[in-house]
């Protein structure tokens, strides 16, 4: 040792190994302290990130859970006086029916591991999963959504928010003349299979996904699914009593407070906003784009829907104003997150324009629709699905293979946008008929004529919305 420190002490070639041994002894543990600290950092950025996005999606399912107010109010308002109980009791038990059919069935048939038409793994939200799969890869039954980094939980509520939607589209159409009981009934068949059977092919990593098929927020998905039943829901019932007179006129059966539907009105608007930039599934700089296409489509829709009902009725008619706010935002929720701002402008330009027309087309033809779901929802889901394959744009989606004709030049995008809409089309009428014939079959689906008459309200529920008020006979 003594010759060690000798050595070391009139050596400077022994001093410097010395320190530099000391120097790369001090770097390891200082390395691997770093290592670990970078490790840890990422970790909670991880969770940070997963916290955010779960809050975002949460937050977002609230939004369109509170449209079911906006649809409340609205399809109310734009009824009459005396089926106002029943318009609101529909509204409120039909999130109910949806929530607990969704969980049971709709969910594993929509996002199930399965085929390329429907899952059937997950059924009453059971199975593995190991959601949000933070350090690993995604291990479970859920795989069409193994890549979204949120909990299962979350994951459903958005979902079951979209669900409930589709079958509250449904209530407006075939307002004031169906049984409280056959609605209940239609919408547990809706959102239990048909809903999920078309957001499988869609959504769930179908065939139609697999082709290429583009609805980013929904406007085949929920829209054009509940329009189809409940177009195939008014026409089987029939008109209301005295809509449509035997000369061939048409005889207006007016909402008793427009306060109410323009208030449900603005409610959807904002809901709408968890609608579409909900529909990231994660806390991205996405969400302020798709937020401010989606409110140029409604305004231009608005806008829209005023200049044509003027145009053609005379003066501004307020119901419609109010359905051409509803027709843009119907009409951009499929390509909300892949066009300009000019093309949303544009899609609810024509989206106003539609709902305008096809009100008054539809009361030619004697389909007696109480607040226009058909026209708002049907028409302009399948105009907005369309309206992808017209105006997306790469540039904005960031996807390649998300092209529009009028943009890129290329009609690929455009040919599987109307085959899902003709799929989805005839899947949707054949299964809509069959329930609503099994109803008819078996339960009746419409009120006696002397229920109908006196309204729902009494008829179906013994209570009045205003009960003190003093009764209009015009109004019956």
């Amino acid at each position: 040792m003594k010759r060690i420190a000798q050595k070391i002490n009139f050596s400077p070639s022994w001093q410097g190994c010395i320190v530099l041994s000391v120097f790369l002894l001090l770097s390891c543990v200082t390395s691997v302290s770093a290592q670990e600290t970078l490790a840890e950092l990422t970790d909670a950025s991880k969770e940070l990130k997963v916290g955010l996005d779960t809050f975002w999606v949460v937050f977002a399912s609230i939004l369109v859970i509170f449209m079911n107010a906006g649809f409340a109010m609205l399809e109310t308002g734009l009824c009459r006086r005396k089926n106002a109980v029943n318009m609101l009791s529909k509204n409120l038990i039909v999130f109910a029916i949806s929530t607990i059919a969704y969980w049971a069935v709709g969910f594993a048939l929509m996002f199930g591991d399965g085929t390329d038409f429907f899952g059937f793994s997950g059924f009453f939200l059971s199975g593995a999963d190991n959601s949000p799969a933070i350090s690993g890869d995604y291990i479970g039954v859920y795989s069409s959504l193994g890549s979204v980094n949120i909990p299962l939980a979350a994951k459903f509520l958005f979902q079951v928010a979209f669900a409930g939607t589709a079958a509250t589209i449904v209530s407006g159409a075939v307002a004031e003349r169906i049984k409280f009981i056959d609605f209940i009934l239609f919408s547990v068949f809706l959102v239990a299979i048909a809903y999920p059977l078309v957001g499988n092919w869609i959504w769930g990593g179908g065939w139609l996904s697999k082709l290429g098929f583009q609805d980013f927020a929904g406007s085949t998905v929920v829209h054009s699914v509940g329009g189809w039943g409940a177009l195939t829901g008014s026409i089987l019932l029939g008109a209301r009593k005295g809509k449509y007179k035997p000369s061939g006129g048409i005889m207006p059966l007016p909402g008793h407070n427009l306060s109410l539907a323009t208030l449900g009105c603005f409610i959807l608007w904002i809901g709408w906003f968890g609608f579409n930039a909900g529909s990231t599934l994660e806390l991205s700089q996405d969400i302020s784009y798709i937020a401010l296409t989606t409110n140029l489509a409604a305004a231009s829709g608005a806008i829209s829907a005023t200049i044509i009902s003027w145009v053609l009725a005379g003066k501004p008619d307020l119901s419609l104003i109010i359905n051409g706010v509803l027709s843009g935002l119907v009409a951009i929720t499929a390509g909300c997150a892949f066009v300009s701002y000019g093309d949303a402008i544009i899609i609810g330009i024509i989206g106003g324009a539609l709902v305008v027309v096809f009100v008054y087309y539809l009361d030619s033809i004697k389909i007696d629709d109480p607040v226009g779901a058909v026209s708002v929802h049907l028409v302009n889901g399948i105009w907005g699905t369309i309206a992808v394959g017209l105006f997306a744009s790469p540039i904005v989606s960031g996807d390649p293979n998300i092209k529009g004709l009028f943009t890129t030049g290329s009609i690929s995008l455009l040919g599987v946008q109307l085959l899902g809409v003709l799929a989805v089309g005839a899947f949707m009428v054949i299964y809509s008929f069959i329930i609503w014939s099994i109803l008819k079959a078996l339960l009746g689906l419409r009120v006696s004529e002397e229920e109908e008459y006196f309204g729902l309200d009494i008829g179906e529920h013994g209570m009045e919305a205003y009960n003190g008020f003093s009764e209009d006979v015009n109004e019956i």
